[in-house]
């Protein structure tokens, strides 16, 4: 473990080669009771889905551990590519609170990144066991630890593995999470951590994120000059400003040799609502997808128009991968989807 920044390492994009995918079962009841039972076969299906294209690591008490690997065998997942540890968590966010890995600039050696979690400004107490993820994964893989004591969730950070990071301010600057840190203080631990150079900052998120706003339910990179980004076409819709401002910003951003970026726009679902739920609107979003190694698994939301166009233009963004679509509702419901419940591991070496 060091608490100096590490030196010469760099944060690898997610469109990059994985080693595996890092997921953390549902197994606190407390956490989701109306879903529970259909998070199950729900987080068995994903895993079958990845298992066909690389290793999965799964955080479960060990009590779980029969019972997934039945859900698992139940979706015809591959178990070979199944890694199960006694990591106990206390509720599935792995984006937010696993490790965040960093990789060597000229050895392509991994080391994890360890920043503190408090379950996005104290909402969902208690979060002790999920804010010791990071630190048992980098144990588990024999990797070296770098901590650092401000809070972040790896769904607030968006890079294009190139120096370049995006972020927004609803959710760093907001005082439920580093309130003695001023926005230089936050650049400057996330230059120092993560190793990027360039930070975009985006004012705030989508209706109904418990997150207060994370980036990777609105801006999501493609390639290293490429880009998703979500638009709202009904001004009446409240996401329809913060994505028309969103949208504005991102044509100052610059591509590694100086190019404009390519922004591709994607058009939100319609309104996803339940009644008598904590969230009247809950936050769906396309940008909610995850890349695995030759795939992407993107979330639908049962709109056959809405989610057909978003499955075309997903399609034309990632020649070469499979996009697999997942039914999303039951996680969204819970606050997020399938970026939300999964941490990449990538792949060592250059």
């Amino acid at each position: 473990m060091s608490n100096a920044f590490p030196k010469n390492y760099r944060l690898p994009a997610e469109f990059e080669k994985q080693e595996a995918i890092w997921l953390s079962w549902p197994t606190n009841k407390e956490s989701c009771p109306k879903t529970y039972n259909r998070l199950q076969d729900k987080f068995g299906e994903i895993v079958a889905y990845i298992s066909r294209y690389q290793r999965v690591r799964i955080n479960a008490p060990f009590l779980a551990h029969m019972g997934i690997r039945l859900s698992i065998a139940d979706n015809e997942g591959d178990l070979s590519q199944v890694d199960i540890y006694e990591n106990p968590t206390n509720d599935v966010w792995c984006r937010d609170h696993g490790p965040i890995f960093i990789k060597h600039n000229e050895t392509g050696k991994l080391a994890v990144t360890d920043w503190e979690f408090n379950a996005w400004g104290g909402k969902f107490p208690p979060y002790d066991l999920d804010n010791g993820i990071p630190e048992k994964a980098a144990a588990t893989l024999g990797l070296e630890r770098f901590t650092s004591k401000m809070v972040l969730e790896g769904g607030a950070i968006e890079t294009n593995g190139k120096g370049l990071l995006i972020t927004t301010e609803a959710v760093l600057l907001n005082k439920n999470r580093n309130p003695k840190m001023s926005k230089a203080d936050v650049e400057k631990e996330l230059k120092g951590m993560l190793g990027v150079d360039t930070i975009c900052w985006l004012k705030e998120g989508i209706e109904g994120d418990d997150t207060d706003g994370h980036v990777d339910d609105v801006v999501r990179f493609i390639r290293e000059d490429a880009l998703i980004c979500m638009v709202e076409p009904k001004d009446t819709d409240p996401n329809h400003r913060v994505l028309k401002d969103i949208r504005e910003r991102l044509d100052d951003l610059r591509a590694p040799d100086g190019s404009k970026m390519e922004i591709i726009e994607i058009e939100m679902p319609q309104a996803v609502e339940v009644k008598d739920w904590r969230l009247s609107r809950l936050p769906a979003s396309y940008a909610n997808f995850l890349i695995v190694n030759n795939a992407v698994l993107m979330p639908i939301f049962g709109q056959k128009k809405k989610d057909g166009m978003a499955e075309d233009k997903m399609s034309e963004c990632f020649p070469g991968r499979e996009v697999i679509s997942v039914t999303a509702k039951d996680l969204v419901m819970e606050g997020g989807a399938l970026h939300c419940i999964a941490m990449q591991e990538p792949k060592a070496g250059l």
